[in-house]
């Protein structure tokens, strides 16, 4: 393994393997709050208490995975697992943070399932939460765009990937173009840049006039249903997820609600319940899977997801910081993060209006979402989504059930 200066500073303890995967199990137990939470208590335990590495390696580190794609919480773990013992310690650091959060929403899931019946009663209380779960993604994506949006042609990049989304263009037309588009737009050469986007147009309306999938109705050559599908599925959620778990969003609902496996309110459900349990928010995908192909598809849909988080860390461990300090990544990945922030903008567009169509009330539904806004706005809590799901559930329950 190669070692530098940096990583010789400090270094873990020694630990047992059992020891080691109780110690990021206990993690996982208490991932409540997001991202943010989740880094600040690894931070917390890891660098400032116990000494794993030191704290600017820490930072150097979380520089680098942010930019990649997936849970940065996540892919922490893994590395910080590698560096105590090796490999199979990344693995089972990885495992035992995750873990307790892909129990409890296999659990979830096939409750919501199997008592179906009885959950009917609740319909208001999903409602209610279902207004909440969009006020929420609108705030993560502002908060996204904050971070990304840092200059003109991101905002372009972000506004065309928006109206391209709303028309029905596939999501992968606007990440290919944003990479390339915002990469050749950096190096000065802004005719070829108009090239691509101009043949972006031209192919989006070609495969929209003849009939090809369209950002809800991606079909994909693997299967569209079972294992297989969801394996893809989780793949390119996995791959694909820049500046947090909200960005997977579009790319497994249009393979999902797309198909017509899930509606719109068990998707947005699904995203309601991994905001108020233990991991990351990304595990959503496991109820998606559960709900739209049992027990397999769960199952399938989470190895998609989190196998890039383990990969990047297990296999590029040596070379992950010098590959992803080269700026002509950095130019390329920065446009695909635009799009992925008009992409996620339009998706809560589509997923606001959906939720308008099914609810009772129209004004109660609205009210509940400027009531949720306000408060992920301004409350600043590990615990404020969790709290503000629980009471846009009741809110809905007491005012939308008929």
């Amino acid at each position: 393994m190669l070692v530098t200066s940096i990583e010789t500073d400090r270094t873990p303890p020694s630990l047992s393997i059992p020891a080691l995967f109780v110690r990021f199990l206990r993690f996982g137990l208490l991932a409540f709050g997001g991202p943010v939470a989740q880094i600040a208590m690894i931070r917390r335990e890891l660098v400032d208490e116990e000494r794993w590495i030191s704290n600017a390696h820490f930072n150097r580190l979380l520089a680098v995975l942010q930019v990649l794609p997936g849970p940065e919480a996540h892919e922490l773990c893994v590395h910080l697992g590698m560096r105590a013992r090796g490999r199979f310690g990344g693995l089972l650091a990885g495992l035992g943070f995750m873990l307790p959060g892909f129990v409890i929403m296999l659990a979830i899931g096939w409750a919501y399932v199997a008592l179906s019946p009885v959950m009917g009663l609740l319909t208001g209380a999903f409602m209610g939460v279902q207004a909440a779960v969009v006020a929420v993604i609108v705030r993560a994506v502002h908060k996204i765009g904050l971070h990304i949006l840092e200059d003109r042609w991101l905002w372009v990049i972000a506004i065309v990937a928006f109206g391209a989304t709303l028309l029905g263009v596939a999501f992968w037309n606007a990440l290919i173009a944003g990479g390339a588009g915002y990469a050749l737009v950096k190096t000065g050469r802004y005719g070829l840049a108009l090239v691509v986007a101009v043949a972006a147009v031209i192919l989006a309306a070609g495969l929209h006039l003849y009939g090809q999938p369209t950002a809800r109705e991606h079909v994909d050559p693997i299967a569209a249903t079972g294992a297989l599908a969801m394996l893809w599925t989780g793949l390119k959620a996995g791959l694909l997820t820049f500046g947090g778990a909200y960005t997977a969003i579009p790319y497994v609902r249009a393979d999902t609600v797309g198909r017509g496996q899930i509606s719109d309110g068990q998707f947005l459900d699904g995203v309601a319940f991994a905001g108020v349990i233990p991991a990351p928010l990304v595990i959503f995908c496991t109820f998606v899977g559960f709900v739209a192909a049992g027990w397999v598809g769960a199952l399938a849909i989470t190895v998609g997801v989190f196998l890039p988080a383990f990969a990047f860390s297990m296999i590029f461990y040596e070379r992950l910081e010098a590959v992803v300090s080269d700026e002509r990544l950095h130019r390329v990945l920065a446009g695909i993060a635009a799009a992925v922030v008009g992409i996620i903008a339009a998706t809560s567009v589509q997923l606001g209006w959906t939720t308008l169509q099914r609810v009772p009330s129209v004004p109660i539904a609205i009210a509940i979402f400027l009531g949720a806004f306000a408060a992920v706005w301004f409350w600043r809590s590990r615990y404020a989504n969790a709290m503000v799901l629980a009471g846009s559930a009741i809110a809905g329950w007491i005012l939308l059930t008929q």
